[in-house]
Formats: structure tokens, sequence, C-alpha cells
């Protein structure tokens, strides 16, 4: 057996080579994160605890019936409440740090415009109530299956 070798031969081995190497992730990549689920909406909300003029944070048992109280009711399916430790930038650019609390909610796209009214209401509750200036919100749409 002879083995030859030109450049045209290299070249196109190598676009072929190429084509497979971008083509073959893709496909993979397809077949494992096909769609299972439903799409779904994704909230988190960020608690802070510190409050003005040197009142003693919001208690973990406070925050704990406010979840209780207000965020169960509202979402009775289900959510997640992760511990955190939160930073900001406080009155003169000083650096506050406090314990916080993120609460992940998820819930069918179809509904999103009823349960944004519910995500709302909380967040007003928990401002007026622990007097806070502002709980923080994120939103990401995703599919999920259960």
């Amino acid at each position: 057996m002879t083995w030859t070798s030109d450049t045209r031969g290299k070249v196109g081995g190598g676009v072929l080579a190429a084509l497979l190497g971008a083509g073959i992730p893709a496909l993979l990549g397809a077949t494992l994160h096909g769609h299972e689920g439903e799409p779904y909406r994704e909230t988190r909300l960020y608690f802070g605890t510190e409050r003005p003029g040197g009142r003693d944070p919001v208690a973990r048992s406070e925050f704990m019936r406010f979840l209780d109280r207000e965020v169960t009711p509202a979402f009775p399916e289900g959510l997640t409440l992760r511990d955190g430790h939160g930073q900001r930038s406080g009155p003169g650019g000083a650096i506050v740090r406090e314990t916080s609390y993120e609460v992940v909610l998820l819930y069918p796209e179809k509904e999103a415009e009823e349960r944004d009214t519910r995500v709302e209401r909380i967040r007003r509750t928990y401002r007026e109530r622990f007097r806070q200036e502002s709980v923080g919100r994120s939103d990401d749409k995703l599919e999920a299956g259960f």
C-alpha cells in the first residue's frame, strides 16, 4: 500500500474535521437537553434584615412567621428558602453587610401575570412591615418538569 499526500487532501480533511467537531457537540447537546419540561417562570426574592435607625435586624423567627403567613399561602405548591449573607452600599458609601434570605418560586408561565400580583404584594408587605428600602426581585423563564 502506498500513502500519498497533497495539499487538497489536508485542507479537505481539515474542513471535514472542523465540521464534524462543530456538529457532533451540537447534536449531542440537542439530545441531552431535549424539551422535557413545561414553560415555567422562576422568581427569586431577596429579603434583607437590617432595619433603619439602629433597630435590631429582622430575627429569623420573624422572617419564618412572615414566610408562613404571607408567602406560603400565595405559593402553596412550594418554594425554596436559602439563607444568605448580603451586602450593599449604605449611607455615605459604607458597606452594609446583613443576613438575608432568598426565596425561589416556580410557577407555570401561563400563570405569570396573576402570580406577579402575588409577588408584588409579598414585596410590599415585607417592606412596610419591616421598614425595608426594597426587596430584590429577579425573574427568569425556563422549562421545568415535576
